[in-house]
């Protein structure tokens, strides 16, 4: 007899594309339950009403800026000048803005005058209204900035994003939130 063993035969190899669908679905769902969890205390339903000066002295209020767009869902975003992940996602609220009603939210961002300095030089172009002490976004049970709001034709709370978020993103909220 000999001392040698037949080794055992191996296991068929698995492909790998089983493997990378196992892990972009487990990277999904966490990102999903994480979003889930920073939006945990945002409102369901009616959006909560607000009203303020935007920084060109124009009043602002909720339900009116929702009247001058009717049928259209529209997004309120959460931002302040001191946040890098903000100036990230800029951009894409600009491109946004060019074909569905956005208005900003300053947050703890200083005076009305600084803000449209910063806006300007930044090339900001959308409607802001500050926030200097975060009543609106504590309001709205928002963690932190950047945050965004998806308010549907009817006037409800439809979509809560917070963190960086893509210009498709945003569309595909927006266009979702219309229908």
């Amino acid at each position: 007899m000999s001392d040698q063993q037949t080794p055992p035969a191996a296991a068929p190899a698995r492909p790998r594309w089983r493997r990378w669908a196992a892990e972009a679905a487990l990277f999904l769902g966490l990102f999903v339950a994480f979003q889930l969890w920073q939006a945990r205390d945002t409102p369901r339903g009616p959006a909560p009403h607000f009203a303020g000066q935007l920084l060109d002295g124009q009043a602002f209020d909720l339900a009116a800026w929702r009247a001058r767009h009717p049928g259209q869902a529209g997004l309120l975003y959460f931002w302040a000048e001191w946040c890098p992940i903000c100036q990230t996602t800029a951009g894409n609220v600009s491109a946004v803005a060019a074909d569905w009603p956005v208005t900003s939210i300053a947050v703890q961002s200083g005076p009305s005058e600084q803000i449209g300095k910063l806006m300007q030089q930044r090339d900001y172009r959308w409607s802001t209204l500050p926030d200097p002490n975060a009543a609106i976004l504590k309001q709205y049970g928002l963690p932190g900035t950047p945050a965004f709001i998806v308010i549907n034709p009817a006037g409800d709370v439809r979509f809560v994003s917070v963190g960086y978020t893509s210009e498709i993103g945003l569309r595909l909220r927006l266009w979702w939130a219309s229908r």
